[in-house]
C-alpha cells in the first residue's frame, strides 16, 4: 500500500515537470521566451520579431501559458505577453548555460557565424564593471526602445540599431564604446560595434544581457534615462 502510494507520489510528480519540458521542447517557443526576457510584448510584435503568423505566434504563447511560463493581459485590443516571473529567466539561462557545455554543436554555429568577425573583441561582465568604475567606456543599448524601456544597465544610451548611423553624432569619440543587446545569441551588438568602427570608433560588443546583469544581482534601471 505505501510502495503504491509512493509510486503515485512519484509519477505525478514527474508529470507535472515533464509539463515544464514539453512546453519548451520547440525553437519558436524558447525564442519567444528568450524575446519576452527582455520586456512584455504583444502577441503581434512577438510574431513580427519571430517570423511567425500571428495565429501560430498565440498558439505557441498558449502552450507557454498553460505550463503557467508567461502571463497575457488585455490591452485595448491587444493581449500583452511577460514572462510569469524571473525564475523563468533564470531556468532559461539555465539551459543554455547547460547547452553550452553540454552540445559541441552549439559552439560550432557560434564559430561558423563568428568566423566573419573574428577582429571584433567581446567583452565580459566582470571586464565591462571594471572599465565602468574607471568612467572609461560609453555603454550603448541597441535594441528596440520598448526592450530599453522594460529594463537596462544604468547609464546606457539607448540608440536602437537601425537608427545607430544616423546618430553617431550623439556618442562621444574619446570613449570606448561597448554596445550590447540580448544577450549570448542576440547579433545587433555585433553589428552595431561593425557601424561603429567602420565610422572610426573604438568599439567593443558585450557577450551577456540584462538578463545576465540582472541574475548577477546588479541594478537593472526601467524607463527612460537621459543622455
Amino acid at each position: 500500500m505505501v510502495m503504491n502510494e509512493n509510486r503515485r507520489f512519484r509519477d505525478s510528480i514527474y508529470e507535472q515537470l515533464a509539463r515544464i519540458g514539453k512546453a519548451v521542447a520547440s525553437p519558436k517557443r524558447l525564442e519567444l521566451l528568450d524575446l519576452l526576457v527582455q520586456g512584455p510584448r504583444t502577441v503581434e510584435a512577438l510574431a513580427e520579431e519571430t517570423g511567425m503568423t500571428v495565429a501560430n505566434a498565440s498558439r505557441h504563447l498558449q502552450l507557454l501559458r498553460s505550463a503557467r511560463l508567461v502571463e497575457a493581459g488585455k490591452e485595448g485590443l491587444y493581449v500583452r505577453y511577460r514572462l510569469a516571473d524571473e525564475s523563468v529567466g533564470a531556468f532559461l539561462r539555465g539551459m543554455r548555460t547547460l547547452a553550452d557545455k553540454r552540445l559541441a554543436e552549439i559552439d560550432q554555429i557560434v564559430r561558423q557565424f563568428l568566423k566573419d568577425h573574428e577582429d571584433l573583441e567581446p567583452v565580459d561582465l566582470d571586464t565591462l564593471l571594471e572599465r565602468l568604475s574607471e568612467g572609461a567606456v560609453i555603454v550603448l543599448d541597441v535594441r528596440p526602445q520598448e526592450e530599453y524601456r522594460a529594463g537596462h544597465i544604468p547609464g546606457a544610451i539607448s540608440i536602437p540599431l537601425k537608427e545607430l548611423e544616423g546618430r553617431l553624432d550623439e556618442l562621444p569619440r574619446d570613449r570606448e564604446v561597448v554596445a550590447y543587446c540580448r544577450g549570448h545569441y542576440c547579433i545587433l551588438a555585433i553589428e552595431a560595434v561593425e557601424v561603429l568602427r567602420t565610422r572610426g570608433f573604438s568599439a567593443r560588443y558585450l557577450e551577456d544581457g540584462v538578463l545576465d546583469w540582472r541574475l548577477r544581482g546588479l541594478d537593472v534601471a526601467v524607463g527612460e534615462t537621459p543622455l
